[in-house]
């Protein structure tokens, strides 16, 4: 009876270690935390080479990447937020803009810049503060909330701006130079958009506050049961996407030296596409900071390449929507593996 056992033990002994191998490889490969985007921006920059290699790798090139990933970037960070915790917020780029007039007009500049981005951030915030009551209190469904923001804060800036854009006066050049003034050959806009992200990934993963967003939006009635304030947290998610708002705002004033109606135009969408394809689940509870920039920078990087290249918008509108749906579609194969 032992010697049949023996062979069957020894061949048992070879193929797992050769299907352990191949199971460590993979293991670690998985491990790597977003390495699809990873490989999806060395792509990218692979084509910017292959196209365009005069330009594409240029240390102006470069900047101006981040310069315009600037600005969305830190309205990003604020959708993380929102989506991680169950919601979404389709106003952000209504209410950059109407933070952005409203904190160019003459009365508010006659204070001077420091007054401007107080004004700036007040209104986002405060925009972002009533999303939260609609649809904590008022039990609005967030999408329905945001769209009338959406519309009230766009038809309010025109309003305002008598649908005019207002430049930055002179005596405010302060703002600007968030702009033009460059630390080690790097915009200080940047550096106001990487600290935003740094912060923003402390509270998301190094906080009490982030561990309950991930909690509400993963299961609210377990949330609510574990002790957490739903509600509350909800309007703190949608008053933070607002300061984001503001934050972003004060960033174009200083790229373009103007306020208008007009700024933040389907900017909601960007967002939304980088903080999907950055691996967040739309129905909340899973996502992380790093993703959704990653996301943002692929975005910035297929702009970039279809400026470079002379390709019509329309073409890159369709490229970064056959993004969106592949992300979705990976996301949802992913949930339906086995672990």
């Amino acid at each position: 009876m032992s010697e049949p056992s023996a062979p069957a033990v020894s061949g048992q002994s070879t193929v797992p270690a050769q299907t352990g191998t191949a199971g460590t490889l993979r293991t670690r490969l998985t491990a790597i935390p977003h390495l699809g985007l990873i490989i999806a921006l060395v792509l990218l920059s692979a084509v910017g080479l292959a196209t365009t290699p005069d330009t594409f790798a240029t240390v102006s090139n470069l900047v101006s990447i981040l310069s315009l990933a600037a600005t969305i970037g830190v309205i990003t960070v604020g959708a993380t937020f929102v989506i991680i915790g169950g919601g979404i917020d389709l106003s952000v780029g209504a209410v950059m803009a109407l933070a952005s007039v409203w904190a160019t007009t003459l009365a508010t500049q006659s204070y001077g810049p420091f007054m401007m981005i107080v004004c700036a951030v007040l209104v986002g915030t405060g925009a972002g503060l009533v999303n939260g009551l609609l649809i904590a209190y008022g039990r609005l469904v967030p999408f329905i909330a945001t769209l009338a923001m959406l519309v009230a804060a766009r038809g309010l800036a025109q309003r305002m701006s008598d649908r005019k854009t207002q430049l930055v006066q002179q005596g405010n050049q302060a703002i600007v130079d968030l702009s033009t003034t460059r630390l080690l050959g790097i915009p200080v806009l940047v550096y106001i958009f990487a600290i935003v992200v740094v912060l923003g990934w402390v509270l998301l993963n190094r906080t009490t506050f982030g561990r309950r967003t991930y909690a509400v939006g993963g299961n609210p009635e377990a949330a609510r049961l574990a002790g957490i304030d739903v509600r509350r947290h909800t309007v703190l998610l949608y008053a933070l996407s607002g300061l984001c708002c503001g934050i972003a705002a004060v960033l174009i004033m200083a790229r373009t030296t103007t306020g208008s109606s007009t700024h933040g135009d389907l900017y909601e969408l960007d967002a939304i596409a980088a903080v999907i394809i950055g691996g967040t689940l739309l129905t909340g509870g899973r996502g992380t900071i790093i993703g959704s920039i990653l996301g943002l920078l692929i975005f910035t990087v297929i702009t970039n390449l279809f400026i470079l290249n002379g390709l019509n918008t329309s073409d890159q509108l369709i490229a970064k929507g056959l993004i969106i749906v592949a992300a979705v579609l990976l996301q949802r194969r992913s949930l339906r593996s086995p672990v």
